[in-house]
């Protein structure tokens, strides 16, 4: 894994590049995530896709990056690092906030996006109209919104926070720890409320997706029974249920081969009937 910095507007965004043989896939994190919530699914890859993750504007080492914010931002952030790689049309997979950067992408840059993979995100989020965007982040996300007010002395402190979370802790490895580590500033989170609050925003009023191929998680983000989206919903939406995993570990835990599989046969171009090996 290589650490790079991507020249996008108002500064440097950080992209973290799993190399590999295969096409080249930009993945897009959660709401107040980090690139290295990929990790897992990287290595699962085995390198049959070269796998592209950016700290997305506002977050971990891309923290520093101005606004505006939101969907747009991240769409032209996400078309500056294929530029920077040379791929005309990469294929993109986004997990949580990250399936809306991704459906933005390929919406505002048609000719420029190539297959999509949606990972328990990138459908409507079902909160009440009219609700208060932090009202909806803490109905929606609970913990995860609450730390960006809180202070957390040490890195043992943060990661303890973590821990204490359901979804996490039966399924803790290093994978989880190096990603929450990332987000550490040495008091706090890096994420940048004012970042996670225009990204919000555009959630609450993004329309659905145009039948793009999800993978939904049948349990909650503090691995509760319901999640995160409710089951009809994501029958509606023609998703396959990855087994036994939760909003995080779909993507940390044991759903990261199931995903890893599902990104390398979406990012492979099939060969057309008949054709003849070149």
């Amino acid at each position: 894994m290589e650490e790079i910095d991507v020249p996008v507007r108002g500064g440097r965004l950080r992209v973290l590049d799993w190399p590999g043989d295969g096409p080249v896939v930009i993945a897009a994190h959660g709401i107040t995530a980090n690139a290295l919530s990929w990790a897992a699914v990287a290595r699962a890859l085995a390198g049959r896709v070269r796998l592209i993750a950016p700290d997305l504007r506002g977050r971990a080492l891309s923290a520093s990056l101005p606004g505006p914010f939101g969907m747009a931002a991240h769409a032209a952030d996400l078309i500056a690092v294929a530029d920077h790689f040379g791929v005309a049309r990469p294929a993109l997979a986004g997990h949580s906030m990250g399936g809306f950067v991704v459906t933005e992408t390929a919406a505002r840059y048609p000719d420029r996006a190539g297959p999509v993979l949606l990972i328990d995100g990138g459908l409507p989020l079902p909160t009440p109209p009219g609700i208060d965007v932090d009202t909806a982040l803490t109905a929606t996300i609970g913990p995860a919104m609450r730390r960006l007010s809180m202070t957390f002395p040490t890195a043992g402190d943060y990661l303890a926070f973590f821990r204490s979370n359901p979804a996490l802790a039966r399924s803790w490895n290093q994978d989880i720890s190096n990603y929450v580590l990332r987000d550490y500033t040495g008091t706090g989170s890096s994420c940048n409320i004012d970042a996670v609050r225009a990204d919000a925003r555009d959630m609450l009023t993004a329309p659905a997706p145009a039948g793009y191929p999800i993978l939904g998680a049948p349990r909650g983000l503090q691995d509760e029974e319901t999640g995160m989206y409710p089951a009809a919903t994501l029958a509606a939406a023609g998703a396959e249920m990855v087994p036994g995993v939760n909003h995080y570990t779909i993507l940390l835990g044991d759903g990261a081969t199931h995903v890893a599989d599902r990104i390398a046969t979406m990012a492979t171009p099939r060969a057309s009937p008949g054709a003849r090996p070149g």
